[in-house]
């Protein structure tokens, strides 16, 4: 087997080295993402030579896998779920083996929202939603309390806290590098313990689906005279209006009790008092019961609208509820609709493994697919790095206006992916990769390569 290196970060350009086969997770942080990685490869050969194995291959229920990369964090911006994406992405051309159609029509079976250019005569990629392509994926909705202490009010990591780049612990020793910061302590054990796997856990991600649903908040039909407030109803209306303002929607429970039975008694109408100076302390009873007629119609028709939206929230909770295997929930966020009513943001801790059996690392570098077609990968790998990202769609000028278009098109020199939001990169040891280059500097392709 080569000799392989695997580095992690927060961009493709900080990248450090880190230990594969160890369960001893890495740190890995930015103004956008805060986490932690771990990664497990069957058959690694370290830089020294040394071949390290992990008890991960040996449980029930990995049998058959033979790389890992595990990742538990927290995206400090919002995103929806459609937005955040997680694949491969290559700074060269491809040196593609003859048969690699079949090998792109597999990926694509066992992933139908692929999207790829791995043909690309500059910048190669192939790239799924997230939280459709995971093998493995949970949720868990961290308190409130602890995201509000760790993050601004606008979702950026305050001075002092895990997220924040300028937050670190005191430098060590010389020549050794400073520490990092280590994960919020109430975060659940990464890698789990007791040699336990990353199971599928969406129980809580209906909480991550109100912020993207987007249920209004009630409407109040109260008015203040004179701008002081006299009635119970003048104070609730105040309240609401702070929410209205604060916030777009409303978790299920604070909307149910918001609009609880009503009746046209408990609605504070008043009078503008400079309008009754205006026509002299006379205003009609006609007037008033146009202007009270007018403000029940439009009450009526917003409680409806806002019944309407919570029936829909409820539907997507049961739905949610029901992705309790990961071909469900992957089946579920096929639909671009359904990814983009999940929002991701510093409140919500995704735990993912992303796991497969059809690369091999030992005793050579090979791709197997179902059928017994074979190829030796170290016969095209040209050496450059292989990079997992996870990273922001980037979208086409016309996906504003054309909802479910995302064909990227991308000037000259320019990436036709979005902001990378955390990396693990796979790349041959210095000198093996040197060696690598000058032996497939050709890109000649030999019939003996193919199985």
């Amino acid at each position: 087997m080569p000799r392989l290196r695997v580095t992690a970060g927060p961009s493709t350009a900080e990248l450090v080295p880190i230990t594969v086969n160890s369960g001893t997770p890495h740190s890995i942080f930015s103004d956008a993402f805060e986490g932690q990685v771990v990664v497990y490869i069957k058959g690694f050969t370290d830089t020294d030579g040394n071949v390290l194995d992990s008890e991960y291959f040996h449980r029930e229920d990995r049998q058959g896998i033979t790389w890992s990369i595990q990742v538990q964090g927290r995206f400090l911006k919002s995103y929806s779920a459609d937005n955040v994406m997680f694949g491969n992405t290559f700074d060269r051309p491809l040196k593609l083996p003859w048969g690699s159609g079949a090998a792109l029509k597999f990926m694509k079976f066992i992933d139908p929202t692929l999207d790829h250019d791995l043909s690309s005569p500059t910048k190669p990629w192939a790239l799924s939603p997230l939280i459709a392509t995971m093998p493995h994926f949970s949720y868990t909705h961290l308190a409130a309390s602890q995201s509000a202490i760790e993050s601004g009010p606008d979702g950026n990591p305050q001075s002092g806290t895990l997220g924040d780049p300028t937050h670190r612990a005191a430098p060590a020793p010389a020549a050794q590098p400073a520490s990092r910061p280590e994960p919020h302590s109430s975060w659940p054990p990464f890698p789990p313990r007791n040699a336990r796997s990353i199971a599928d856990d969406t129980s809580e991600l209906h909480l991550a689906m109100h912020a993207g649903v987007g249920i209004p908040s009630p409407p109040r039909l109260a008015t203040s005279d004179s701008g002081s407030s006299t009635s119970s109803g003048s104070s609730s209306n105040s309240r609401s209006s702070s929410n209205a303002s604060s916030s777009q929607s409303l978790p299920l429970e604070v909307v149910r009790r918001d609009i609880g039975p009503r009746s046209h008694s408990s609605t504070h109408l008043c009078v503008d008092s400079d309008a009754v100076h205006k026509k002299k302390n006379r205003v009609s009873a006609s007037s008033i019961s146009s202007i009270s007629s007018r403000l029940s119609e439009t009450g009526k028709k917003e409680r409806k609208k806002l019944e309407k939206a919570i029936k829909k929230a409820e539907k997507h909770d049961r739905s949610l509820q029901h992705l309790d295997t990961p071909a469900k929930r992957q089946a579920y966020f096929r639909d671009t609709e359904k990814r983009r009513e999940i929002v991701f943001g510093p409140e919500g801790l995704i735990t993912v493994d992303f796991c497969y059996g059809f690369i091999e690392f030992a005793p050579t570098l090979a791709l197997r697919l179902p059928g017994g077609i074979s190829f030796d990968l170290m016969h095209y790998w040209d050496g450059q790095p292989v990079r997992f990202v996870c990273c922001e769609r980037k979208h086409s000028p016309q996906h504003a206006s054309h909802a479910g278009l995302h064909t990227n098109e991308v000037k000259d020199g320019e990436e036709p992916w979005g902001r990378v939001l955390w990396c693990v990169c796979i790349e041959l040891a210095d000198d093996d990769g040197e060696k690598q280059t000058a032996r497939n500097g050709t890109g000649d392709v030999n019939a003996e390569d193919i199985d």
